[in-house]
């Protein structure tokens, strides 16, 4: 399959806003296959906290003498069929992120800029000192092993979407809704904050059409190479 693609300042490829149209249909999996993906998950998300749970609760520690209470945080997103569900992470923000953000949009024009085409912001203002360091390492993400646990995610999937960013997917919210979201994906993967919103669109699109167990064994080598170069989430 032809991918359509540009190139950044930094010569990195990603697919243009109207590539994910450009899809085929998702794909079909199988009863068996679906069975396999989810007993995949349900092992790996067990595996997870009985032989990492000292992790979590060191992640858990550092957050509470950071940041103090909470150490978690949730919100809604939407998931597989358009569902919400409550997305788990470690809470990597301020108190009052939300009108935080706010404000500093409203004041700063280049910021909103970065906004709209990215949804991140370079230097993120709600961000605390702890949160950087988890979220480089992508450590912010361990309790979704709880949302892949209980069924509202998988392993590997399409970026889990927020409720406000649902008509930024435009023809890909088909592609999206036939997966469960997951921890990881071809976004992840591809490039991450250094992609517009469009490129993730596409490419949760191309994830849906050319699922198969073996894209979700590449996907998770490549994270695992990802997190430990410490290329993760900023």
């Amino acid at each position: 399959m032809h991918l359509d693609t540009r190139f950044d300042a930094s010569g990195l490829a990603f697919p243009t806003a109207a590539c994910a149209a450009a899809f085929p249909e998702p794909c079909c999996p199988t009863a068996f296959q679906r069975a396999l993906k989810r007993s995949l998950d349900i092992a790996a998300a067990l595996a997870f906290f009985i032989l990492l749970g000292p992790l979590y609760l060191l992640v858990a520690a550092a957050v509470l003498i950071g940041s103090g209470w909470p150490v978690h945080y949730w919100q809604m997103r939407l998931g597989r069929d358009g569902r919400p569900f409550r997305c788990y992470k470690f809470r990597s923000m301020v108190k009052g992120a939300d009108a935080l953000l706010k404000q500093h949009l409203a004041a700063d024009p280049t910021a909103r800029a970065q906004w709209d085409q990215f949804q991140k912001l370079d230097k993120d203002p709600r961000i605390t000192r702890v949160g950087r360091v988890i979220r480089r390492l992508s450590l912010d993400e361990l309790p979704q092993f709880y949302n892949v646990l209980i069924g509202d995610m998988s392993l590997v999937g399409p970026r889990p979407c927020m409720t406000r960013q649902r008509s930024l997917y435009g023809p890909g919210w088909v592609h999206y809704c036939h997966m469960r979201p997951g921890i990881t994906g071809l976004w992840q993967v591809s490039g991450r904050n250094r992609l517009p919103f469009a490129a993730r669109v596409a490419l949760d699109a191309r994830y849906a059409s050319e699922w198969s167990l073996a894209l979700d064994a590449k996907i998770l080598v490549r994270t695992v190479r990802i997190v430990l170069s410490g290329d993760g989430s900023s």
